[in-house]
């Protein structure tokens, strides 16, 4: 069996594959090449991240393809439910990076909420003339403690991040389509757990109202989750990050908002215009931005690597 992992896999999932005899080709193709590529070397399996598309064209075009696998949650890239039907396994890791990106969502808010994003711009160019001053216009800070979390979408990244703001003393409020309810355990360092169910609302109105920090953990939509009426309804000083998809927030109005001061500061790590996100989101003060890297830690990297392989090496055994 051979393995192109085309937007690479961690050395210990490559490892694993090695280890039961499966061949991992150390190649980065080209979008235009890959169908050429999967032909011409036998590939059985393709690995993916966000960058390679997986559509009906290349399912069509390599018959001999086996598995094709996601490297993290979001399949928006792969026309599964095709590729499924022409009998082609499908395979991701949707939990391996929660962690990581819900980390990511905390230390975006972190900076919002105590100016780091502009400091780190500012103190290099004017630290050693404007000292006080920027002291001054830093100091109307705040902690996260005590305020109100609010997380829309409430799969294994939601959970994380509602974890965090719970041992942090946030409190918590979950906006779904339709309610539920789940029981999450927090696990500390000396083996003592504690367990927290929380129930989440389908009430967009008061969620928005009620809540001080904003977190979209969401699948890709083909609509904006917030959108003007949504940003209308929000607590004037909100805070809001975005590590979702780009789209599913309305970048435009985002601005408007900012600058009304109806929203005190917003983090993206995705764009509606990604990989070319627009200049007047990237030269706003009240922005901290990422370039997509939610999930990209060594170690969601090395847990999606091994995720992938076992999945790999089990089917192998089937087949």
């Amino acid at each position: 069996m051979k393995v192109l992992a085309n937007d690479g896999i961690s050395k210990a999932g490559e490892q694993a594959l090695k280890n039961a005899g499966i061949e991992v080709l150390d190649n980065r193709v080209a979008q235009d090449h890959v169908i050429n590529f999967i032909n011409e070397n036998n590939v059985d399996v393709l690995l993916v991240r966000s960058a390679t598309k997986v559509r009906q064209d290349l399912i069509d075009a390599c018959p001999n393809l086996k598995i094709i696998g996601r490297g993290g949650i979001g399949m928006d890239n792969i026309d599964v439910e095709y590729a499924i039907e022409q009998g082609k396994y499908i395979i991701n890791t949707p939990t391996a990076s929660s962690k990581s990106v819900a980390e990511l969502v905390f230390g975006h808010f972190f900076a919002l909420a105590r100016f780091l994003h502009e400091s780190n711009r500012l103190m290099p160019l004017e630290g050693e003339t404007h000292f006080n001053a920027m002291k001054k216009s830093f100091s109307n800070a705040h902690e996260l403690s005590g305020k109100t979390l609010g997380v829309i979408g409430f799969g294994s990244i939601g959970q994380e991040v509602v974890k965090i703001g719970i041992s942090l003393g946030m409190k918590i409020k979950v906006l779904t389509r339709k309610p539920k309810t789940e029981i999450l355990t927090l696990n500390f360092f000396d083996g003592q757990s504690v367990k927290f169910e929380i129930t989440s609302t389908n009430d967009m109105d008061v969620f928005l109202k009620e809540v001080d920090f904003i977190s979209i953990n969401t699948p890709k939509t083909n609509e904006y989750i917030i959108n003007t009426p949504e940003f209308e309804k929000m607590k004037d000083g909100v805070y809001i990050v975005n590590t979702a998809r780009g789209g599913v927030l309305n970048e435009v109005a985002l601005i408007d908002f900012i600058e009304s001061k109806k929203v005190a500061g917003a983090a993206l790590d995705v764009f509606e215009n990604e990989p070319n996100p627009e200049l007047p989101l990237l030269m706003n003060p009240a922005l901290s931005l990422s370039p997509h890297v939610g999930g990209n830690t060594v170690d969601a990297q090395e847990k999606i690597g091994l995720e992938l392989a076992e999945q790999i090496i089990k089917i192998k055994n089937e087949l």
